[in-house]
C-alpha cells in the first residue's frame, strides 16, 4: 500500500498531482480553539511559491489556499482541517517526451515499476509541487507550538558554502536563495546562472534551527525526535541526506570533543556546545534543534542524458518545461514546515504520556 500521511497525534495527509486541478492537505489532531484563517497560512506559501526569480521554475502559481473544513468563526474546531490549493498554470504538453522515456534520477521508472502506470505530466505525485500542501499544513502546526521559533536557510549550493562569520539573519529574506551570507548569495547567482544557461542544475544544503523547544520532547526508542525529523526530511522530494547537529562530522571527533559539556544554569543546564543538535537519546535537551538537509540537483534538465524508453530501447532525453535549476532553494520553507509538523506531533505525544 502507499502512505500519504505523516504523524502520530498531530497528523496530516496530502493529496493531488502536479498537473491535476488542485492539491491539498488534511490536518487531523489539531487542538481546538486556535485562531486560524487563510491569511495565517498564505505568507508561508508565498515564500515557497514558484516564479519569484529567474532561479526558480517560471510556473506562475498564486498558491492561494482555501480552508474547507475544521474552522468555525475563526477558530479550529478539533475536527479535520481540509486545505486546498488550485493548480492554474499547468503546461502538460511540455512532457510529451517524458511520456515515452524515463528521466534518469527522477521517479519516472520507479513509479512505473511499482504501479504499472504513471502520471508523466510534471511527474504527477512525485513532483515537488506536492510540497505546497506540506507548507500549508506546517503553517497550521506552528499554531500548536507558539513557544518555538523555526528558521531555515540555504548554507550551500553547488558545493559552495556560506561563511559562518558572515551570518546575518536579516539577509535571508533579502535574496532569492534564503541565504544568510550576502557574499555567498552573490557567488551563487553566478553559479546558478551558469548552470541554468548550460541546461543543467545544482544541489543544495538547507539548515533548519528550532529555538524554544523545551527539554523532554521525543521518546527513547521508536519515536525518537531525531528519527522522526530524519524521516520527515527524507520524505521531501529530492532529499538525499539528513544530518542532526554535528551529523557526519561527529564521526571524526574524539569523545571529549563531541561531548556537549554542561555547567550549572538557573533553570536548566548551561551547555557549552551543541554537537547533538538539541537531541540526546531521542529526546530534546532544551537546546536549539539543528537539522541539515541535502537536496540533489534537479533531475529535469536540458542537457541530453542517456536513458531508455518504456519499451526498454536505448535513447537520450532532454526535459523541456519549467524547472528549478536548484530545487533546494525553495526547499527551505518546506524544511521549516516539516520541522513544525514533527514538533507539534511530539509536543502532543509528550503531553499524552507526561501530562505537561
Amino acid at each position: 500500500m502507499s502512505y500519504n500521511s505523516f504523524g502520530h497525534v498531530f497528523r496530516f495527509s496530502t493529496w493531488g498531482e502536479s498537473h491535476g486541478p488542485a492539491l491539498g492537505a488534511v490536518v487531523d489532531g489539531c487542538p481546538p480553539g486556535l485562531p486560524l484563517s487563510e491569511a495565517d497560512i498564505q505568507p508561508f506559501l508565498d515564500r515557497r511559491r514558484p516564479g519569484q526569480s529567474k532561479f526558480t521554475t517560471q510556473r506562475q502559481e498564486p498558491d492561494a489556499v482555501k480552508i474547507l473544513s475544521g474552522v468555525f468563526e475563526g477558530r479550529t474546531t478539533g475536527t479535520p482541517i481540509s486545505l486546498m490549493i488550485d493548480n492554474v498554470d499547468q503546461r502538460s504538453k511540455d512532457y510529451s517526451d517524458v511520456a515515452k522515456a524515463y528521466r534518469p534520477g527522477h521517479a519516472d521508472y520507479s513509479y512505473d515499476a511499482k504501479y504499472g502506470l504513471r502520471d508523466y505530466r510534471g511527474g504527477g505525485r512525485s513532483s515537488a509541487r506536492e510540497t505546497a500542501a506540506r507548507v500549508a499544513a506546517g503553517a497550521v502546526a506552528r499554531l500548536a507550538i507558539p513557544e518555538v521559533e523555526i528558521l531555515a536557510y540555504v548554507v550551500e549550493i553547488g558545493g559552495d558554502k556560506i561563511d559562518r562569520d558572515n551570518f546575518e539573519v536579516a539577509q535571508i529574506e533579502k535574496n532569492p536563495f534564503f541565504c544568510p551570507d550576502e557574499a555567498a548569495a552573490g557567488r551563487w547567482e553566478t553559479l546558478l546562472d551558469d548552470a541554468r544557461k548550460a541546461g543543467s542544475s545544482l544541489g543544495a544544503v538547507v539548515e533548519c534551527v528550532a529555538r524554544g523547544v523545551p527539554a523532554g520532547w521525543g521518546a527513547p526508542l521508536y519515536a525518537k525526535l531525531d528519527a522522526e525529523l530524519a524521516a520527515a526530511m527524507m520524505s521531501i522530494n529530492a532529499t538525499k541526506g539528513v544530518e542532526i547537529g554535528a551529523g557526519f562530522e561527529a564521526a571524526r571527533l574524539r569523545g571529549e570533543e563531541n561531548a556537549d559539556r554542561m555547567r550549572p544554569g538557573s533553570n536548566m543546564p548551561e551547555f557549552l556546545a551543541n554537537n547533538s543538535g538539541g537531541i540526546a537519546g531521542g529526546i530534546s535537551t532544551g537546546q536549539p534543534v539543528v537539522v541539515r538537509v541535502a537536496f540533489k540537483p534537479t533531475s529535469s534538465i536540458l542537457t541530453p542524458v542517456e536513458t531508455i524508453t518504456r519499451a526498454g530501447e536505448a535513447t537520450e532525453i532532454v526535459t523541456k518545461g519549467r524547472h528549478d535549476p536548484c530545487v533546494g532553494i525553495r526547499g527551505a520553507p518546506v524544511v521549516e514546515a516539516m520541522m513544525a509538523l514533527v514538533l507539534a506531533d511530539q509536543k502532543m505525544l509528550h503531553r499524552a504520556q507526561c501530562g505537561a
